[in-house]
């Protein structure tokens, strides 16, 4: 067989492929298996097999019948060996001849399967298999192909990169977090090479060559293991092992990635001071490229001995420095390791590094496979250092690997653009044309090893002189010469090149000639070539980066920043001074639109023009495009800066010069230039685009902008999220950005965000590089402020355990910027920054320097500030603090003091922060956040290993960064649920809103928080109405029983009601605590879940938990006052039941005499003549039984009681006022409170003065509220016609202090008290009194009994004449016991039902979105009277609303009706089983079947005695045929009642309810009823117990009745403004003092008056004032107010609009 061959030149492939055509065409393709066929027909399935012709003298030609080998598969291939097996035929087999078409081998084997060695790679080879039988005959052969893979398709296959050889490897997918990235795992096999190569070169970590897999290692391990001697293993250990060369991996890489990741490797291999493919070669095709693209990136520092004396350095892109290059290549095999002689050159003694991979590195010694050809360049850059200075110029220095002979083409190119050649060589040809006909430009030197065997002294001359070489051309290390001596006169020689050279040239410079050697260039790719001509059109026209911008990106100038100050004016208002707040605010208002419309004037620049149309153009040509304009741009800046900076250190000399400093960090900022300044303008295009008209043209063109800036977000670009220039966010730009990001990504995509901060040049993005492998700007030439994120994608693998889809990185310029610190806003700017990206971030990363403790302090108190204020917002983000250059190994143990240090330094900025922010009760850092001072801190090296440039980053640093990732990556995943992009979007926004204020935690205003919160009070009110609801149908169905109490309807095991009773309220309390227990527990539950944000709202679950606690509290004492109330009236009834019964039973001992005596007289009477017996048996009968007259209660008597109990608490003077006036003469005129006394006068005259609503009026609108409310009180009660009892009017007083405690903003005197309950009670007590008469009087047994005088007269004729009374009993049962019982009970059920379906309608559900809904229905009416009714009687007016709302739902009946059948057909059924029941028991008469059914029915219906005691009275109807017609009259019932409710319209069914809807539903949604003291606008606090009152929307406070004392004109400030201003405010509560409005809370402690959340917040009310100005002014008394320019444009769309933000209506 032939040898193996690495690769094949051309003459080879002629011949294998013009064979004679004797034989088939052959067909190559993808797969391996043939079915046997003769040679004459044979013709491969297409795509099975893989053939090529085949001669006719490597054929067998003797064939018989025989069958051949069933079917040939070729199972594995490599690029010299093809594995192949067959079925075995039928019959008796000797052996098998295997034919090689290509190679004319014949094997022959006895087992059906071989493989065949030493093939060519690259070759398609025909396979044949004959059978040789035992009786001597021979089969014909089966025929199949296999093409061997080429040495890198073998490679690719082996390291798994094949499919990314013609697809190329993105980025994106290195820089993706996988489960690689964050475990320990060793490459296990070859497969997993690359990653771990990549994985630790993106970390910058040196050891990335040291690439071996565990299966290599395992062998060996194996081996070692055993304790035997056995040489042949022994050996055999020593040479197994399938590892590869670092470099293969390498040249595999660098093959198989796109240009981006090429350039990517090439900066992080620099860094890491590994060499970088220069020309990169493709072993298949002969052809190398050069890597000008991947090394464009490459910036480098260094400090020639020119500059030595000033301190000065060179900074510039490696690929634009003209530097000489001195190359080093091999001729023929050489004993010397070229490249380890490389690194020691390049290493000075102190400091020795692997630059170059050589043969005693690991795996250095594997096999070179596919990088023979390669061509690697490092770079030698002198630090200034004479004494550790290798050279002390810079120099390039290029290797190339393999031999020159192999690779003529990269020879060439190194001899045309290399100052010198260093050829190493044993032996060098006589002739030696490779040297000789080159004509170099650069000088050759020769290298060879004298002390090797194959060394010719006679050659070397020959060459020599033919090269024209002197002495110092030829360098030969002797047999007295170690390898420190000649490295040493190789350095000379070197330096001797580098000193004299005039050859120098740019890598950039070398495309020519790599274009004259047909050397492909990267860049020539048209993508590239085409950004690059698009940026170059850009940037070649900046000649004055100041000027330029000026002209060229004008609207981020000064009207941006001018812009952002009326902004930040706008939630300050710090010059506000004397002028009125809202129209102060219009005028700025009014300065931002003319400066927008100063923005939009301006024809859009011809760079802007370019880069917009750059963008968008597809995705690799833009990519490359910002590439191009990053680096352009970058080289512009860098010269500029660095002579702007040399100002900066000589005037920071001088403290004096503070003006010049300011000035030169002006044009510092000025003079910094990159894309994010092209970036920023498209921003304020856009941003001033969105104030034209929907339909400008100017502005549907730039629509597009922000989806062009998400696309580039997701291919790995950042965004500028804050201006750092401006300090600004431009909100409308960066949301609209990530919205349409957020359309980009799959839906509802989960984000974690992980931020840096830190002082500046502490290495913070360089931390993040490393961690993350992205590329934040690091380069010292550019000055760059603001916050820029970054998007990362997280892998599926990694998914499931971080729960989020991408990770977001932000990294922020320096807190305590010395460039900054001449500011006069620095530390307002540091606080904001600080601020918002904490509040974004899941984990912020801290880097602090222990060295400097004044910097620190600073540092911890603006970080702890803005942690403190994540608390108070709801907001738990995670801290991890980074120490860098902390190298001790036991940095850990030996800082422990450092740490305790540092949390009591984070314990004092935490007391001071919390100071500031009034939130004292924060004393400690952990009480602000969680922290552990042993696992919240991370100790990192230096990065550099050494002295830069040389310096490689140190590997430590790296590990270190790499564990810190992973412990982030774990915090990560034991984060709160990740936000969606949306989401982070509106967290941006709140957070800048509220830092733009001064008051920050004052100032927050949220919507996830408030969506959370809505949720919140969303589901409590949905547990409380289960609850409530339960506990309706608990008290009806004990009402029921308590009415029944005493009756044949109810079986009691006690007789005395007051034990029933205490036993009814003992399974209250039950009842009770179970359902509080629930209302818990689902709080409780609800706090557990991950989703909606629950975690934002943690500060208000103890409000909730009370609130619950107050509804079991409340809900406890109105079911024990029902209980009692119904319990007293049934007994109070006991007496008069017992009395009319005994009447009943006498009365019909009577009849049933006279009709004795009727029938003894035998005659036949008429109806007259016993109507005239009847009449007098009735007269004497009534006349005879004995006398009862019910006693008349006192009503007045006992609520004068009642009063004084309630009074007493209020001390004696209260007790005297209430002595003064006698109940009886109270409410008799309509309630007029006044001001008595001097003192109350002068108090009354202030108050007009104050120019504040009259303290007098405001009592007077009080009082009036609360008699409203207690006179429909007493209304309910006296419709329902009870008896009266003491709990009504003790309901009446706990309703009057409720109202007054919710009013203690408004001064409650004890005489107002005393005065207003006792005009309510007298009021009262007069109807009371006569509801207890009427009671008394309907109850009356006298007028009972004549009452069924004439039912009496019926019966008694009915069983006079023997009548069957039958149906006519069942009939009047049904009429008078079982129907009104039935309605009865349709009306007690129906009240829940109608709030149950009221509160199914969104309105319903939560107080904020009630009072959204009133405002919106007010808006669409926008009629005056009803806003002024809202406004003035707001309560009346939204308890109106309420029952128009009821009314509107069931007007049309089809509801309420099916709730009434509901329950009828309910009670029907209950009937019908009572029936059946009472018909198995024997009950023997009727009147047992009738008790019963009634004791059936007594746990559900109240059956009226006086009723069924009428009904049984003579009844002598058969039971059977009685049960048997009140079934049929049963069925009809349903139809009757149907009729009967129909005809009673909605208002009167509302009047007739046990649980008045209305009420209710007014109870629970007025909340607790306070008013901001200020405009009166209600608080809209979710759960009964709050501890502070908020509102969403605040009114100008001429709504509230404020008007100017001076001009009488309504005012229009808003109180949400006035807050935040310098403004002063004095009222009564303020005792007449000027108070500032900033200070509010501490007159009004309990309320929460939040800036409002954007400035068109409360658009609703301005509309409304700006509307209605005059009405209103004439309805309160006073002139119009002065209306604000701007709130006179606001539209009715825009009014609307605000409501629905502003009450997160969507």
């Amino acid at each position: 067989m032939a040898e193996s061959v690495p690769t094949m030149d051309n003459s080879d492939e002629e011949k294998l492929y013009d064979e004679p055509d004797s034989f088939h065409e052959p067909y190559c393709g993808e797969g391996e298996n043939t079915s046997p066929t003769s040679q004459s027909d044979y013709v491969p399935p297409p795509g099975e097999v893989s053939v090529l012709k085949a001669t006719s003298k490597y054929m067998q030609t003797v064939f018989t019948e025989t069958n051949p080998p069933v079917q040939i598969t070729v199972y594995q291939v490599s690029s010299e060996s093809v594995s192949l097996c067959w079925d075995t035929p039928a019959g008796e087999v000797e052996n098998y001849t295997v034919t090689c078409s290509h190679e004319g081998d014949i094997e022959s084997t006895d087992t059906n399967k071989l493989t065949l060695n030493n093939l060519k790679p690259g070759v398609c080879y025909t396979l044949e298999v004959s059978t040789q039988f035992r009786n001597g005959r021979i089969s014909k052969p089966a025929v199949t192909s296999a093409h061997t893979k080429t040495h890198l398709e073998s490679l690719l296959e082996d390291l798994g990169l094949e499919q990314l050889y013609p697809e190329k490897l993105s980025l994106s997918t290195i820089l993706q977090i996988d489960e690689k990235t964050i475990t320990d795992e060793p490459a296990k096999c070859n497969s997993d090479l690359p990653w771990y190569f990549l994985k630790k070169l993106m970390m910058v970590n040196v050891t990335a060559r040291n690439v071996k897999c565990t299966a290599c290692e395992t062998n060996i391990d194996a081996a070692s293991g055993k304790t035997e001697l056995n040489f042949d293993d022994l050996l055999d250990n020593l040479n197994s092992g399938d590892m590869l060369n670092p470099l293969d991996i390498i040249t595999a890489l660098f093959l198989c990635s796109d240009g981006f990741v090429r350039q990517e490797m090439a900066l992080k291999m620099s860094m890491c001071q590994f060499s970088v493919p220069l020309l990169l070669p493709n072993c298949d095709t002969k052809q190398c490229t050069l890597m000008l693209w991947a090394m464009r990136d490459i910036v480098k520092k260094y400090r020639p001995q020119s500059l030595s004396e000033a301190k000065g350095f060179v900074e510039d892109r490696i690929v634009l420095s003209e530097l000489p290059m001195i190359s080093f290549v091999r001729l023929g095999e050489c004993s010397l390791s070229k490249s380890e002689i490389l690194n020691k050159l390049l290493s000075n003694s102190q400091q020795y590094h692997d630059t170059f991979v050589h043969h005693d590195m690991e795996c250095g010694d594997s096999p070179r496979r596919i990088s023979n050809g390669l061509v690697e360049i490092t770079w030698y850059l002198p630090c200034g250092n004479k004494n550790m200075d290798v050279f002390s110029e810079p120099v390039a220095v290029a290797n190339l690997r393999g031999d020159i002979a192999s690779f003529e083409t990269q020879f060439a190119f190194l001899c045309e653009t290399s100052a010198a050649v260093f050829v190493f060589f044993d032996t060098l040809d006589f002739d030696c044309e490779l040297l000789t006909n080159q004509h170099p430009k650069a000088q050759i030197f020769l290298v060879g090893n004298h002390q090797s065997k194959r060394s010719s002294i006679d050659a070397l001359k020959k060459v020599a002189t033919k090269l024209d070489l002197s002495n110092s051309n030829i360098l030969l290390k002797t047999k007295q010469m170690n390898d420190a001596d000649f490295v040493k006169t190789l350095r000379k020689t070197v330096s001797n090149v580098v000193e004299n050279s005039k050859v120098k040239m740019g890598i950039e410079q070398m495309t020519d000639i790599a274009h004259k050697l047909e050397i492909w260039v990267d860049e020539d790719s048209s993508e590239c070539q085409t950004a690059k001509q698009n940026a170059d059109a850009i940037t070649a026209e900046i000649q004055d980066i100041l000027e330029y911008k000026e002209a060229q990106l004008p609207l981020q100038g000064q009207i941006w920043k001018e812009l952002t100050r009326l902004e930040k004016e706008e939630f300050r208002l710090k010059n506000v001074g004397s002028e009125k707040i809202e129209d102060y605010k219009s005028d700025l208002q009014i300065q931002k639109t003319k400066l927008r419309e100063k923005q939009n004037s301006s024809d859009m620049s011809n760079a802007m023009t370019c880069f917009i149309s750059a963008i968008s153009s597809p995705g690799t040509e833009r990519c490359y495009f910002l590439k191009w304009m990053r680096m352009n741009l970058d080289n512009v800046s860098r010269k500029k800066l660095s002579d702007l900076r040399e100002q900066y250190k000589e005037k920071c000399k001088n403290s004096e010069n503070k003006e010049e400093i300011k000035e030169i960090d002006r044009q510092l900022s000025n003079s910094s230039l990159g894309t994010e300044h092209f970036f920023r303008e498209m921003g304020q295009i856009y941003e001033a685009s969105l104030s034209l008209p929907e339909t400008d043209p100017s502005r549907q063109q730039l629509q597009h902008l922000p989806k062009l800036c998400a696309q580039l977000l997701v291919d790995g670009f950042p965004l500028e999220l804050v201006d750092g220039e401006a300090s600004n966010i431009p909100l409308r730009w960066v949301s609209d950005v990530l919205s349409q990001l957020n359309d980009l990504m799959s839906p509802k995509s989960k984000i974690l965000v992980v931020t840096v901060l830190g002082v500046q040049s502490t290495g913070k993005s360089t931390l993040l590089n490393t961690m993350f492998g992205v590329q934040f700007a690091v380069s010292s030439g550019r000055c760059t402020r603001g916050a820029f994120m970054l998007l990362i994608r997280i892998n599926e693998d990694v998914k499931k355990v971080l729960n989020c889809d991408f990770m977001v990185i932000i990294d922020t310029e320096g807190l305590k910027s010395p460039e900054l610190a001449q500011l006069d806003n620095s530390h307002e700017h540091d606080n904001e920054l600080a601020t918002l990206v904490v509040g974004l971030s899941d984990i912020t990363i801290i880097n602090i320097a222990m060295e400097n403790s004044t910097e620190m302090k600073d540092i911890l108190q603006i970080v702890v500030h803005a942690f403190l204020r994540m608390k108070e917002v709801g907001k738990k983000p995670k801290c991890q603090f980074v120490h860098q250059n902390v190298s001790d190994v036991s940095a850990h143990d030996k800082n422990l003091r450092d740490r305790k240090l540092l949390l009591q330094q984070l314990n004092e900025m935490t007391q001071a922060a919390a100071k500031m922010e009034k939130k004292e009760e924060n004393k400690s850092f952990t009480d602000v956040m969680e922290y552990s001072p042993d696992t919240g801190n991370c100790y990192i090296p230096g990065l550099w290993n050494g002295n830069p440039p040389m310096a490689p980053v140190n590997a430590g640093y790296s590990e270190t960064v790499y564990e810190l990732k992973k412990n982030i990556i774990q915090m990560l995943g034991s984060c709160e649920s990740a936000n969606n992009i949306l989401e982070f979007t509106e967290w941006m926004k709140s957070l800048w809103n509220a830092v733009k204020h001064e008051n920050f935690i004052f100032s927050f205003r949220n919507s996830l928080v408030a969506d959370a919160y809505m949720r919140l009070c969303t589901e409590f009110n949905k547990w409380e109405w289960e609850f409530k609801k339960e506990m309706y149908t608990w008290v009806t169905n004990a009402e029921t029983k308590i009415n029944n109490f005493g009756t044949v309807a109810l079986k009691s095991e006690t007789s005395d009601m007051s034990e029933f009773l205490t036993q009814k309220k003992s399974e209250a309390c039950t009842e009770l605590s179970k359902w509080e227990t629930t209302l818990l527990e689902n709080l409780a539950q609800y706090f557990k879940q991950t989703e909606g944000h629950v975690y934002l709202v943690e500060g208000y679950r103890e409000e909730f938990a009370n609130s619950a606690k107050s509804l079991r509290r409340e809900m406890e004492s109105s079911v024990f006052n029902q209980l009692t109330a119904a319990a007293d009236i049934r007994q109070g009834m006991t007496e008069l039941d017992r009395i009319k019964e005994n009447h009943t039973k006498q009365l019909e001992e009577r009849v049933r005499a006279l009709i004795d005596k009727c029938r003894e007289k035998k005659v036949k009477m008429s109806d007259k003549e016993l109507d005239t017996e009847f009449d007098k048996m009735w007269k004497k009968t009534v006349n005879e039984l004995s006398s009862y007259k019910q006693k008349t209660t006192n009503v007045i008597t006992n609520v004068s009681c009642c009063l004084r109990y309630n009074v007493s608490h209020k001390g004696s003077h209260a007790c005297e006022l209430l002595s003064q006036k006698s109940l009886e003469d109270c409410g008799r005129v309509p309630f007029k409170y006044t001001a008595e006394g001097s003192y109350k006068q002068a108090k009354h005259t202030l108050c007009k003065w104050l120019n504040i609503e009259d303290h007098i009026k405001t009592l007077q609108k009080l009082a009036d509220c609360i008699i409203a409310i207690c006179t429909q009180f007493v209304t309910e009660k006296m419709e329902r016609k009870n008896n009266y009892h003491d709990t009504y009017i003790q309901e009446i007083l706990h309703m009057i202090d409720e109202r007054l405690q919710n009013n203690q903003d408004v001064k409650i005197e004890i005489q107002f008290e005393v005065s207003l309950k006792q005009h309510i009670c007298g009021v009262a007590a007069r109807r009371f009194q006569k509801l207890h008469e009427d009671f008394i009087l309907v109850n009356d047994p006298y007028r009972c009994l004549n009452q069924n005088k004439e039912k009496f007269r019926t019966d008694f004729k009915d069983v006079f004449h023997e009548r069957d009374q039958c149906q006519k009993k069942a009939e009047e049962f049904m009429n008078l016991c079982l129907r009104p019982a039935v309605e009865d009970f349709v009306y007690r059920s129906l009240g829940p039902d109608i709030i149950g379906e009221m509160k199914t309608n969104k309105t319903f559900s939560t107080r904020m979105f009630f009072q959204g809904s009133v405002l919106l229905d007010l808006l669409s009416k926008d009629d005056f009277e009803n806003y002024q009714s809202y406004i003035c009687s707001y309560e009346e007016y939204v308890k109106n609303w309420i029952l128009d709302q009821i009314e509107e739902r069931f007007s049309n009946g089809s509801k309420m009706f099916e709730f009434e059948d509901q329950h009828v057909q309910s009670s029907i059924r209950s009937i019908n089983d009572a029936v059946k029941k009472a018909k198995t028991e024997k009950s023997g008469n009727l009147e047992s079947f009738v008790k019963n059914v009634c004791q059936e029915l007594g746990d559900k219906l109240v059956i009226s005695q006086d009723a069924l005691g009428a009904f049984m009275i003579l009844n002598n109807a058969d039971q059977e045929q009685f049960a048997h017609w009140l079934t049929e009259c049963v069925k009809d019932m349903a139809q009757v009642l149907q009729e009967k409710f129909k005809k009673t319209n909605i208002h009167m069914k509302l009047k007739k309810l046990n649980v008045n809807p209305q009420n209710k539903l007014f109870t629970e949604l007025i909340g607790c009823g306070k008013q901001c003291p200020f405009c009166k606008a209600p608080c809209e606090a979710g759960g009964k117990v709050h501890t502070l009152h908020h509102t969403s929307l605040h009114r100008p406070q001429a709504l509230g009745r404020y008007r100017s004392d001076k001009t009488k004109k309504l005012v229009t400030d808003v109180c949400s403004s006035s807050v935040i201003s310098n403004q002063r405010f004095q009222c009564t509560d303020t005792k007449g003092e000027w108070h500032p409005y900033k200070q509010y809370t501490d007159i009004y402690p309990d309320w929460s008056i939040v800036p409002d959340s954007s400035l068109q917040a409360s658009d609703y009310w301005k509309y409304v004032l700006a509307k209605f100005n005059q009405e209103f002014a004439e309805e309160f008394d006073a002139n119009p107010a002065d209306i604000p320019e701007t709130w006179k444009t606001i539209r009715h769309e825009q009014a609307e609009e605000s409501i629905k933000v502003s009450f997160n209506i969507k």
